[in-house]
């Protein structure tokens, strides 16, 4: 059926009520909701039946389960490496035995390759990157508006360029979705990997850090910062109010245990060789066309089998008892994401059933050429993301519109879902109100106005040159 016009207000209600609570499920349940209303006839009480099974039905769908138990598994495994010392151990072993930090450049880049390496999660990234080499920063007299804004710089960017995570089991759920209504064809991961070279907003965040630690010249509000540490001594602005948390080293070891970096190694080289074997033989021996979903999650399943017998048996640091504590807290600390995302795959299903991205690029396209999708994509999600602080959400709703719309300009797909990223991702680095954000401010122990007001200008320039390489990329890829 077509619902012409009235398709658009579902998608409406959703980024009104997300821009506005900033609470993303809550928008995504009243989207939900008004889009079965619509489809009803205004039944309320369909509409509300409706919303129940619609959420219902989605742990009908084999690959989504995969994806709700990733990701629990996946918060457990994050635990066990903090608890059993592992973390601890790898930094020990590159800023004390080694020795080799020796230069205020190699402190930043410290932070910087260690930001990257932890790309199974944002948080953890930040947290490693900002506290551990905290010292080591002040010691070489590096602002702490720059420790900030390299440990946010490689979180969100590289959890998405790097989509050996829960980021990557989310979007491998949203593009599935679009390929189960029949909107797009193919596979999911093959589709999510093509996109990663067309995710410029967050090659440009990751590249530009590198650039700035490289050359060490800096413009705006970073380079007062950088210039008064460098002349004063002061690691701090006059009057700054540092943000530090007691919980933002996250899990702390278990006492007793003397750090080792292998608690880390061996898990987690269990966990990305297995994804790359089940990858390969899923894909009959090509690794674009492997089930990603079911090779995250074997991947987590055998990691943390290797991690119980490694803790309780071969170093006995843990007892089972203890292994399983650190399970359930990790297991449990995922229950708000998955929340989220049983939401998103319903309401997915909601605006594609709608047909608002057809309707709205049927607007769209008497003024605006397919080659510009991208570019309009991307600035539409970075003002969501920016505005909401959250680049799953923004993830959640802009990719059943984005996909729609791409098809029916004959744009690019795999530029467009690059611009749905992109754009998701500007939000989660630089929004105020974004938990990534605000956790780099404690994790570099600054204060958070001057951690956003001397990154902003790094990240604006950044989503400038994006929207014009996708403008650029859309006419070449037309």
């Amino acid at each position: 059926m077509d619902y012409g016009a009235l398709s658009l207000i579902s998608p409406l209600i959703t980024i009104v009520l997300a821009l506005v609570t900033k609470e993303v499920t809550l928008a995504l349940f009243f989207g939900i909701l008004s889009g079965l209303m619509i489809m009803t006839g205004g039944n309320i009480g369909a509409s509300l039946s409706g919303t129940l099974d619609s959420l219902l039905n989605v742990f009908k769908d084999a690959g989504n389960v995969k994806i709700f138990i990733f990701n629990m598994f996946m918060g457990a495994f994050v635990v066990l490496i903090q608890a059993s010392g592992g973390m601890e151990g790898a930094i020990e072993y590159l800023t004390i035995k080694t020795r080799t930090i020796k230069t205020r450049r190699m402190a930043q880049a410290l932070a910087y390759v260690i930001g990257m390496l932890i790309f199974i999660d944002g948080y953890l990234s930040i947290l490693l990157s900002g506290i551990v080499t905290r010292p080591i920063i002040d010691r070489f007299k590096v602002s702490r508006e720059m420790l900030s804004y390299i440990s946010d710089s490689v979180s969100a960017p590289i959890n998405a360029l790097i989509p050996l995570n829960s980021w990557g089991a989310m979007l491998m759920g949203l593009i599935g979705a679009q390929i189960t209504a029949g909107v797009i064809s193919g596979n999911p991961s093959t589709l999510l990997i093509q996109s990663l070279p067309f995710e410029f907003y967050c090659i440009l965040a990751v590249v530009s850090v590198g650039f700035f630690i490289l050359t060490g010249k800096h413009f705006g509000p970073m380079k007062v910062a950088e210039n008064r540490v460098l002349t004063t001594g002061e690691i701090y602005r006059e009057g700054a109010n540092p943000i530090v948390s007691k919980d933002a080293s996250g899990t702390p070891m278990k006492e007793g245990i003397t750090p080792s970096m292998w608690n880390m190694l061996i898990p987690l080289i269990t966990l990305i060789s297995t994804i790359v074997a089940v990858l390969l033989s899923t894909g009959q021996g090509n690794i674009l066309r492997g089930d990603g979903t079911s090779a995250i999650l074997w991947g987590v399943i055998l990691a943390l089998i290797v991690a119980a017998v490694l803790y309780t048996n071969l170093r006995n640091i843990f007892t089972m008892k203890d292994f399983m504590t650190y399970t359930y807290k990790g297991m449990s600390g995922m229950l708000p994401l998955i929340i989220l995302l049983v939401f998103a795959f319903a309401n997915g299903k909601i605006v594609s059933a709608l047909g608002a991205g057809k309707f709205l690029a049927h607007l769209v396209s008497q003024g605006l050429p397919g080659f510009l999708c991208a570019a309009m994509v991307f600035v539409l999600g970075a003002l969501m993301s920016f505005s909401t602080g959250t680049s799953w959400g923004t993830f959640a709703i802009m990719m059943p519109i984005a996909i729609p719309m791409a098809v029916s300009l004959d744009a690019n797909v795999v530029l467009t879902i690059g611009a749905v990223i992109s754009g998701g991702v500007f939000g989660n680095h630089c929004s105020p109100v974004a938990d990534t954000v605000i956790l780099a401010s404690m994790a570099a122990a600054t204060d958070h106005y001057d951690h956003v007001s001397t990154q902003m200008p790094y990240a604006i320039t950044c989503a400038i040159l994006a929207t014009g390489m996708y403008v650029i990329a859309g006419l070449v890829m037309q």
